[in-house]
């Protein structure tokens, strides 16, 4: 409860910050500074209220990776709401508001949010002590799971004890399942467990009803595992049958209007975004044949959409003969299924500046507006990788290969092949423009070295 209150309590002082901030750049500067001051103390509690409302101050006690991120949207109505109170009771308070100031706080008012909670959830993150979990589940998952909190960002959790779920269930057979659920109370206890993590395998919901009660009864947050989830996503609508809770799940597949959607949105962003790095990509050019020889561009066979092959293109980082070299280091390899070694040899000086800066993937734009590529989407795998993917993981392949992805945005961890096409398998299955939006800033923050966000 101590934590749940140090985040309440600074997201609380990072809204109050920003509306504040907000209200000074773009009212207090005028000769009405005064009446800008009252509209801003009359206002303020009123988006604290919505805030609350909207769920943006109880939606931490819940998450184990708490991320500001995802309440953009949120965000933004109460930065919306806020500049139309200001436009249309300003006059009341004798702070004429118009159009262009009106602009301007919500501008400065939706980024402010952002940046003021990401401000927050770092410092909360770090004063407040690591959230210890009681893992409830097979080892398998427990393992997954503590190598996810171990090297995640946005979360700071570390697994205490874990219990085999299968032992509670079986207990549950016959009269002796309090004694069996009195244990795991026990445990919780002694070891002052902050939250749960429940992974059932059991089909029957009686076992994980009884244990979520006890848990709940003594305070400890409760996450669970869904293994459902792991085939149909979280992209799916709630349906009441008159009090049966039904999920209905979406299609996989993407509709015209959706694909052209994103296509348009492809288009735009490679256009603009060729024409602002360009200069930068002729100097990195210059450098790379300066500092190896060569050719400044690498072009190397990929499998994209159902299957079909392209060539990407990518600033070359690594020596001319990096190919032929490839299997005296296989021993060294790091990834399952995949290629990876953190400090590969082949790479040159300059190459290493490009990669710790991903610049040598900015070419890609040019894929991008031929078709072969969008800018978010599946990695594409080169040809040895993808004849390993089987199954309904091919699925992967109904989407554009992406510059971007979720894999990407994980970090340095190495994730196996199979691990791999299961993310990407569900970032089809959730598609939405947000999503790719999210993944984009998300790039954009890891490549600069931010976290958390």
């Amino acid at each position: 409860m101590l934590r749940d209150a140090l985040f309440r309590r600074a997201l609380l002082g990072a809204d109050v910050l920003a509306v504040v901030s907000a209200f000074a750049a773009t009212l207090l500067v005028h000769a009405n500074a005064r009446q800008g001051a009252l509209l801003c103390l009359a206002e303020l509690p009123i988006l604290v209220v919505v805030a609350k409302l909207l769920g943006l101050y109880d939606r931490d006690e819940t998450l184990l990776h708490k991320t500001t991120l995802d309440e953009a949207p949120k965000l933004f109505q109460l930065a919306t709401m806020s500049a139309l109170l200001a436009w249309l009771v300003g006059g009341t308070f004798g702070a004429h508001v118009d159009r262009h100031q009106v602009a301007v706080l919500w501008l400065s008012l939706s980024l402010l949010l952002l940046l003021t909670r990401c401000l927050a959830r770092f410092l909360a993150m770090h004063l407040a002590p690591p959230e210890r979990c009681l893992f409830v589940g097979d080892r398998d998952s427990a393992e997954r799971v503590r190598a996810k909190l171990e090297g995640g960002r946005g979360m700071r959790g570390v697994i205490v004890a874990h219990v085999d779920f299968n032992e509670i269930a079986r207990w549950s057979a016959d009269a002796r399942t309090s004694s069996r659920l009195e244990e795991v109370r026990e445990l919780a206890q002694k070891l002052d467990v902050h939250r749960a993590i429940v992974a059932p395998r059991s089909a029957d919901g009686v076992e994980v009803l009884d244990l979520v009660r006890t848990l709940k009864a003594l305070g400890v947050r409760v996450s669970m595992l869904p293994r459902l989830l792991e085939v149909i996503g979280s992209s799916v609508e709630f349906d009441d049958l008159h009090g049966i809770t039904v999920m209905g799940v979406r299609g996989f597949e993407m509709t015209r209007s959706t694909a052209a959607v994103k296509r348009c949105f492809d288009i735009v962003f490679a256009s603009v975004g060729l024409l602002v790095i360009s200069p930068v990509l002729a100097l990195a050019a210059i450098a790379i044949r300066l500092d190896s020889r060569g050719s400044a561009f690498f072009r190397q066979a990929r499998v994209g959409r159902h299957g079909t092959r392209f060539h990407i293109l990518k600033l070359r980082t690594m020596v001319l003969d990096a190919e032929s070299m490839k299997e005296t280091l296989r021993e060294s390899n790091e990834a399952m299924g995949m290629f990876k070694i953190a400090d590969d040899p082949r790479i040159t000086r300059v190459g290493k500046l490009l990669r710790k800066t991903a610049l040598d993937e900015l070419p890609q734009l040019l894929n991008v507006l031929k078709g072969e590529m969008s800018v978010v989407g599946p990695r594409p795998l080169v040809l040895e990788e993808d004849e390993r993917v089987e199954g309904w993981h091919r699925r992967r392949l109904e989407l554009t290969p992406g510059m971007t992805g979720p894999w990407q945005i994980l970090g340095p961890v190495r994730v196996p092949l199979s691990e791999m096409v299961s993310i990407d398998y569900l970032y089809i299955a959730n598609w939405s423009l947000w999503n790719d939006m999210k993944i984009i800033l998300r790039t954009v923050s890891y490549v600069i070295g931010c976290r958390g966000v």
